[in-house]
């Protein structure tokens, strides 16, 4: 994948692509055969402080870390995004989705990884 600007994070996206979050600048999607599908900032009409950490879930959202924002942001296959977490947060840098249902966070902030309950019910 070329022409990104400070790739910092990368996770599996939506349908077997990428999702990529460059410092201080957006997150873009790639589709499966690393083609770009675009940016959520462009996407979701959303502007970004720091993007850091990026995850998808199992509907196809991709969710975002915001360290500059201090959040974490949901932003959903179709629709606007939606701010998951903000009270409680100092740096969160990576995010990551468990089986469970979970949203699990890494703050540098406060040096902790903070878990929530995120989809469905804990099994």
């Amino acid at each position: 994948v070329l022409g990104l600007e400070g790739p910092c994070w990368v996770s599996p996206g939506p349908d077997g692509g990428l999702a990529v979050s460059e410092e201080f600048g957006d997150v873009w999607l790639f589709g499966s055969a690393c083609q770009p599908l675009g940016s959520l900032g462009v996407l979701g009409e959303h502007t970004f402080g720091c993007p850091a950490g990026v995850c998808s879930d199992s509907e196809g959202s991709v969710i975002v870390a915001d360290e500059r924002r201090h959040q974490v942001t949901l932003f959903p296959r179709a629709g606007v995004p939606i701010c998951l977490l903000s009270q409680g947060l100092q740096r969160p840098l990576a995010v990551a989705c468990s089986p469970q249902g979970q949203l699990v966070v890494g703050d540098a902030g406060d040096n902790h990884i903070k878990v929530y309950q995120y989809l469905g019910q804990l099994a």
